[in-house]
């Protein structure tokens, strides 16, 4: 069975029938799925939420680190086919692409450009977070990207550290997004490959997920 940890907004259960926007959380590699929740992602929702800077929404955290499993099928299998219709009969999701968004960290970063690319019509943004991508995949980004309807592209976060090994690699990523007229967000901010870097910007992603549901909302 796919593992997962998941939060949800400080006044869910008080309301029965009311439903929920979703985003799913992706970890790095050699982490597992409290990554996120180290790094003070529950704690910074609970705030923006109580002070009203944001609907209440739910978080869930996969566990990748079986990805390749020769048991079944893989990670990316396991989370489109099973964890995500698991997770929208259980709890109380809005169950639709604009209400489901994926971003992901390091590896995980990796897997949001894989299966949020992969898989437009489940998701309606996405955020890569330093995402390490293999240069030979480049190839297979563009031509995954240019199959995408230009109605259909989620909206797109990007950021990488200055100092971030995998900085050439995001170059020639954004490279691609810009050649082929993806509107996104890009940000080059100061900092490395790590939690450090990722703890600074937390609340920085979550606002600008939170603010796309907000703006759905006309609020």
């Amino acid at each position: 069975p796919q593992e997962f940890m998941i939060y949800l907004p400080p006044c869910y259960g008080a309301f029965p029938d009311k439903r929920y926007p979703v985003l799913y959380l992706l970890h790095g590699q050699t982490y597992n799925q409290d990554q996120w929740v180290r790094l003070g992602a529950p704690n910074i929702a609970d705030e923006m939420i109580h002070a009203g800077e944001s609907q209440p929404f739910i978080m869930v955290f996969p566990d990748d680190r079986y990805w390749n499993s020769e048991a079944g099928p893989g990670f990316g299998d396991r989370f489109i086919n099973d964890l995500i219709p698991h997770v929208d009969k259980n709890y109380q999701t809005l169950a639709d692409r604009d209400h489901r968004f994926l971003g992901g960290l390091s590896r995980g970063g990796g897997w949001t450009v894989q299966l949020g690319f992969g898989h437009p019509e489940l998701f309606g943004a996405l955020g890569l977070h330093s995402p390490a991508i293999f240069k030979d995949n480049a190839p297979f980004v563009e031509r995954i990207i240019r199959s995408i309807p230009q109605e259909s592209r989620p909206k797109l976060w990007f950021d990488i550290g200055d100092s971030d090994m995998e900085l050439p690699r995001a170059l020639l990523l954004e490279e691609i997004l810009v050649n082929n007229d993806y509107l996104h967000e890009f940000h080059r901010f100061v900092g490395d490959h790590s939690e450090v870097y990722w703890n600074a910007h937390v609340a920085e992603y979550l606002r600008w997920y939170t603010a796309l549901w907000q703006e759905a909302a006309g609020q």
